[in-house]
């Protein structure tokens, strides 16, 4: 199949593969600039990305702001260095969550340091425009249902006299919170059929375009692992796809060593549908803290306010606790995200060779 770069308004990829951001502090600099070096898009996630400052606990949201500034201009400086040696590099992008508290302050720290495009999901980024008014920042909202697409479009065109700059669909097999119901992952899952959204979605978003004189891209994740799965997508009318699980045991990821054990040591059987304690189903390793949680309240001493819809005196456990300590050593005390397919790695892998596999022949 000819692979084409992928066009993001005046910006081009040179490969069309968005390396998924993965909270917390899973796709840092490290991950996101190693991706972006390659030819593909890189992604920081913005949540909790504080969590190592001495101040955290005390100070979390202004620690998560300083954060998103020194590690984009981290990335930011890995691709200049590129560029510099001749590489054809790709861009920097935070993946921002619509439920994060202070979310509008993520947005402008983002922007303040140059980020090339925000990809914002886990709820309607309705304000999104507004945000980056004014800038060269891109922005693409993440959407799960071809009725989130429509509503997404028409209001900003409507409110804001602009449309998206990308589009990502994220289906039922990724890892993370989930933009579905538990019943509907079930239903997607066993059928197989989630494809057929997929396409509505491209369809829809495609007469959009035309309708506006332009052409905004889609790319699909969730469940993608390789360039088979790269090239069905594009045969269906895709531009590319976004991709997070297969970058986790590379190297170049953030996360520390035991945490890309814990994918590599995973049998199928071990990747399991668990309800977040910030109300959304979510897919993840099945492991000694999540059998734990399913016998009662883990008590957490304070709040870490990462989310807008978490009501610590409720929540079974603290989330950013569970994910701190996957990151930090703490595995069999952790919440371990991840997509279906990562029980299919077996082994470290370098960014540079999964890229190739899914750049253009020549």
């Amino acid at each position: 199949m000819n692979i084409k770069p992928l066009q993001i308004g005046d910006i081009t990829i040179p490969i069309p593969v968005i390396q998924g951001g993965m909270g917390v502090g899973v796709s840092l600099s490290g991950l996101a600039g190693a991706v972006a070096l390659e030819g593909g898009v890189g992604v920081i996630s913005t949540a909790q990305i504080g969590y190592r400052d001495r101040d955290y606990d005390r100070n979390p949201i202004e620690c998560n702001l300083r954060a998103i500034g020194e590690e984009i201009r981290k990335a930011k400086d890995m691709i200049a260095q590129g560029i510099k040696n001749g590489k054809r590099t790709g861009i920097i992008a935070t993946n921002i969550m619509v439920a994060t508290r202070k979310y509008e302050e993520y947005v402008k720290a983002a922007v303040e340091a140059g980020i090339d495009l925000i990809i914002s999901g886990a709820g309607l980024p309705m304000s999104l425009p507004k945000l980056v008014e004014g800038t060269k920042t891109k922005i693409a909202p993440i959407v799960s249902s071809v009725k989130s697409a429509e509503v997404i479009c028409k209001y900003w065109l409507k409110k804001f006299m602009r449309i998206p700059d990308m589009i990502v669909i994220e289906g039922p097999k990724a890892g993370g919170h989930l933009g579905f119901t538990k019943e509907q992952i079930t239903e997607y899952i066993e059928n197989d059929n989630y494809d057929e959204e997929v396409i509505r979605i491209i369809d829809y978003t495609k007469d959009f375009a035309n309708s506006q004189n332009t052409q905004i891209p889609v790319v699909v994740a969730g469940g993608v692992y390789s360039r088979e799965d790269l090239e069905h997508y594009l045969a269906m009318g895709a531009n590319g796809v976004q991709m997070a699980t297969r970058f986790v045991t590379t190297y170049e990821c953030d996360a520390p060593m035991d945490y890309k054990q814990a994918y590599i040591d995973a049998k199928e059987e071990d990747i399991v549908i668990v309800q977040s304690p910030v109300g959304m189903p979510g897919r993840a390793i099945l492991n000694p803290f999540m059998k734990r949680a399913k016998e009662g309240r883990i008590p957490h001493p304070t709040c870490h306010l990462c989310v807008s819809t978490c009501k610590p005196n409720e929540t079974p456990y603290c989330i950013t606790d569970a994910l701190v300590n996957a990151v930090t050593g703490k595995t069999d005390e952790a919440l371990l995200f991840c997509g279906t397919n990562a029980y299919r790695a077996t082994k470290l892998e370098h960014v540079s060779d999964i890229m190739k596999e899914f750049a253009p022949q020549e």
